[in-house]
């Protein structure tokens, strides 16, 4: 199943419009603006809560949990490795490794392929297409894409706040 994740552009917090391959709305995702760690409500196409996606604060690494009916379900943690990225997603026992600065990355479980994503240069706003292999959580695989956005952004700002600082 192939899905889109369009982030809107000009909207306070972070706001996705997930699709499939015949623009017919999925998903939803919503950000919420004034809190303490990143929060992020992953929504059916009928407005229905499926996900929610906070940070762990004050950790050495950057640090996810997937809550599901209040329930965490998951974990995700950016690895640490030297010249390379990875992550972990504990719950469902997966791995992700690839280019991430290219946004071009796998979502393995053991040696199979749980979804494969890479990012679409065509758009305004970041644009993601997610291919997930049959039977695989559609929506645990949403989130933890939409968890490795979340952290590449904050590397991207950390980045360019730290560069400003400097000119």
């Amino acid at each position: 199943m192939k899905l889109y994740i369009k982030q809107k552009v000009f909207s306070w917090g972070a706001r996705f419009r997930i699709f499939d391959i015949f623009d017919e709305d999925r998903y939803s995702a919503e950000g919420e603006v004034f809190t303490l760690g990143r929060k992020l409500h992953l929504y059916s196409a009928e407005g229905e809560e499926l996900a929610f996606i906070h940070q762990k604060l004050l950790s050495f690494l950057p640090t996810y949990f997937v809550s599901r009916d209040g329930i965490d379900v998951a974990q995700v943690v950016k690895e640490f490795t030297l010249g390379r990225q990875s992550y972990t997603v504990g719950g469902p026992g997966w791995h992700v490794d690839g280019d991430f600065f290219a946004h071009e990355y796998r979502i393995g479980s053991g040696d199979g392929t749980v979804a494969l994503v890479s990012k679409k240069w065509f758009s305004w706003g970041d644009s993601y297409e997610v291919d997930i292999t049959d039977g695989e959580d559609e929506v645990m695989v949403l989130a933890v894409v939409l968890i490795i956005d979340a952290v590449l952004d904050a590397q991207n700002s950390s980045s360019s706040a730290a560069h400003s600082s400097h000119n």
